[in-house]
């Protein structure tokens, strides 16, 4: 594996360096490039390919476990051992995650409900929970912000906009959306934090005039609205240019492409390492 790694950095490093950094002799290093390559290092070779190009797909935020379970959606089954070596060779890291700017205001004079998912966001059923939240986007322009509306059960987004300002239009659009895409079940419950966009009088009323039950979480706890915290936080690495998010109207963009990969191609955890869409054809119920 050594003389490996020396062929896969030498356009980087002397070859002379590699080898004394691994302990090994240049004559072993040209001795072994000479011979033909194994069957086990041509299956090598083979799953780095898969390994890169899943990597390459996924925005670059796949760790090992993703990875294999990607692969074995294309009927390749390996070790964690075999995996995580390449992808120590292959220096296949999974981008880190970064704190954001708060965007709740829970200073207001609306009514306030209790919070009656209490972190309950194992959801069986599609439509039983829908998830809202909104986050901002640093733009050339200001702030961009992004407000949606998550199915709990498959992790789908099935509502969001995006706009200038915090105002409640934001918001309210995110969820005339997700009405629009998805029928109202007997029971829906809609969870959200405290912020004065979701406590409003209008958002309220629109809940109410379709029969959805409002929840809320608790002061200052990100935590009880964590399965969209968690989905903000992952667009923020994975959809974040290096170059930053440009114009509101290149953030918008981008959100909607990254929002399009997370439901259909995306794998999570929390549904079987499979696609929101995906999750959604095995279930049985009336969309």
């Amino acid at each position: 594996m050594r003389f490996a790694f020396i062929a896969a950095e030498k356009a980087q490093y002397p070859v002379r360096t590699l080898c004394r950094a691994l302990g090994v002799t240049r004559s072993g290093f040209y001795a072994w490039v000479q011979r033909p390559p194994s069957r086990r290092a041509l299956a090598d070779a083979r799953l780095l390919a898969h390994l890169r190009a899943l990597h390459a797909e996924s925005h670059q935020v796949y760790g090992r476990l993703r990875l294999q379970h990607a692969l074995r959606t294309r009927g390749v089954r390996v070790g964690d051992q075999r995996v995580r070596r390449l992808m120590r060779v292959a220096r296949l890291v999974a981008r880190g995650r970064r704190r954001f700017r708060v965007t709740t205001d829970s200073a207001h004079p609306h009514p306030v409900m209790a919070n009656h998912l209490a972190r309950r966001f194992h959801v069986r059923e599609l439509n039983r929970v829908w998830a809202a939240d909104i986050t901002a986007l640093p733009t050339t322009a200001g702030w961009c912000y992004l407000a949606v509306v998550l199915d709990l059960a498959s992790r789908r987004v099935v509502g969001w906009a995006t706009a200038s300002t915090l105002e409640t239009g934001l918001v309210l659009e995110a969820l005339r959306r997700a009405l629009a895409t998805r029928p109202v079940r007997p029971g829906l419950l809609h969870h959200s934090d405290r912020g004065s966009q979701y406590a409003s009088a209008a958002y309220q009323q629109i809940l109410a005039a379709h029969g959805i039950r409002p929840s809320m979480s608790r002061v200052g706890d990100c935590w009880d609205n964590a399965p969209v915290e968690s989905f903000f936080s992952g667009l923020k690495v994975e959809a974040t240019p290096p170059e930053g998010w440009g114009s509101e109207t290149r953030a918008a963009a981008l959100v909607a492409a990254h929002i399009d990969f997370y439901n259909r191609t995306r794998l999570h955890s929390a549904i079987g390492y499979r696609s929101p869409v995906d999750f959604e054809a095995t279930r049985r119920v009336s969309l």
